[in-house]
């Protein structure tokens, strides 16, 4: 007889396969909360987690982890003692990802990105070296976009680094009254739709991400 997969395997392989399906009913239910009717490909995850420089990261956040291709992404690139909190406002993705990526270095947050120094606490953990977001700031009313900045900017450690990857340019407008300029800036094509990838360092900022200039490429 052919030998039979756990379980918990087999689960989690038929979850990722329905992420798609779940994201886009998401995206339907919620727009306002969901930057894109598909998951980001693989380049965009590979991408995002050069330009975030995860390699000296021991504390990561991601806010938005939507089904969990990004957040599986950022665990590959972490390193084995690093910690990653991602805070998901959706309660239905928040459960997905607990239940496709069992991965003791991850703990999955249900509440607001705003409140990211409260979901900190909450898992014992400190000032993340870097953020990492894909929640869509072009939807979402200005004051809350600069709420949920100005609580990343806070919650830094020094010498840390925001990531947003997004389809349009508006979290680098909102951000000049939180960060400096952008330190790197990416175009990814290799994805529906492309995403620009923005980098934001705090003082001190981070040497090692992909690009050291502020233009897409």
């Amino acid at each position: 007889m052919p030998s039979q997969r756990p379980l918990s395997t087999l689960s989690r392989r038929r979850s990722a396969g329905d992420a798609p399906v779940l994201f886009f009913r998401s995206f339907l239910e919620r727009p306002m909360e969901v930057g894109s009717i598909i998951p980001s490909s693989r380049f965009l995850e590979r991408r995002v987690a050069r330009v975030a420089a995860l390699h000296d990261a021991r504390t990561v956040v991601e806010l938005g982890p939507g089904t969990g291709g990004t957040t599986q992404a950022l665990l590959r690139a972490m390193r084995p003692d690093a910690r990653l909190l991602a805070i998901e406002i959706n309660p239905r993705l928040a459960r997905r990802v607990r239940e496709r990526l069992p991965d003791p270095r991850l703990a999955v947050h249900h509440g607001s990105a705003a409140e990211i120094t409260e979901a900190l606490a909450a898992h014992g953990l400190g000032a993340p070296d870097v953020v990492i977001s894909g929640i869509p700031f072009s939807t979402m009313p200005r004051p809350v976009a600069l709420e949920i900045l100005r609580a990343v900017r806070d919650a830094l450690a020094p010498g840390g680094r925001f990531v947003a990857y997004q389809v349009r340019d508006r979290v680098a407008v909102l951000a000049r009254e939180v960060f400096a300029p952008p330190s790197a800036v990416a175009l990814e094509v290799r994805n529906v739709p492309p995403m620009r990838v923005y980098r934001f360092d705090a003082v001190g900022g981070c040497p090692g991400a992909e690009s050291a200039s502020p233009r897409l490429r």
